[in-house]
């Protein structure tokens, strides 16, 4: 099961990769999000529960552009009797735009298995005579993990978010917490769903083919 010690494994460098996807919120665990269940292509150790398989992926943040965020806000303007308008705010709702140019087809050559505990994919030692089995530098989520995903979900997930939006984390009536000290962590969640997903094969490859990938999300 992924735990803090888990998704800070996970991590290539000292902050998490920008996007990830999963079938539910999740957890705070030792002030880090976490989501349940298991990584897709993990271990599956003790867990027999198969609900609880490939509940999220870790996206790659190689050749990955910018993350786009648009803010919608839904409200009702009503003309008054004086001449003003009177605004009823109902929701902001946002959408994210994202983009990978030339990415690997495929995070490694076969499963990763990352290891439950420390989130470390344990594919065969990752070489064979000397060439790596890793294709993604992060070990993230590759075009078709990505396409896999979006195939498989018709409907909402939840979308863990690595920025800087310290004003997340309100440290109000809580003197120990400080919210600008999350910076190496998730940010923001968010349920969401597909609006729109393209990619493009560039370039076939020996091992993997190069995609380009583009997305957007929408809160639901």
């Amino acid at each position: 099961m992924a735990s803090s010690a888990y998704i800070l494994g996970r991590r290539q460098y000292n902050r998490p990769q920008a996007m990830l996807w999963s079938e539910n919120s999740g957890t705070l665990s030792n002030g880090i999000y976490v989501p349940n269940g298991l990584e897709v292509d993990s271990l599956r150790g003790d867990v027999t529960d198969s609900s609880l398989y490939d509940n999220f992926l870790i996206l790659t943040d190689d050749n990955r552009g910018p993350l786009d965020f648009k803010t919608t806000r839904i409200e009702k303007k009503e003309r008054m009797i004086n001449g003003r308008t009177r605004s009823y705010h109902i929701a902001d709702k946002l959408s994210i735009s994202a983009s990978w140019n030339m990415i690997p087809s495929r995070s490694f050559l076969d499963s990763p298995k990352f290891n439950v505990t420390t989130g470390k994919p344990t594919t065969d030692l990752l070489t064979i005579n000397d060439q790596p089995l890793q294709f993604t530098t992060d070990a993230g989520a590759g075009g078709v993990e990505m396409l896999d995903w979006y195939d498989n979900h018709k409907g909402s997930f939840w979308v863990f978010l690595s920025y800087d939006n310290y004003s997340n984390f309100d440290n109000i009536g809580q003197p120990s917490i400080n919210k600008y000290a999350h910076l190496p962590q998730y940010s923001q969640l968010i349920e969401m769903f597909f609006s729109d997903f393209s990619y493009t094969v560039e370039k076939r490859g020996q091992k993997f083919d190069y995609w380009n990938v583009s997305l957007t999300l929408e809160e639901v």
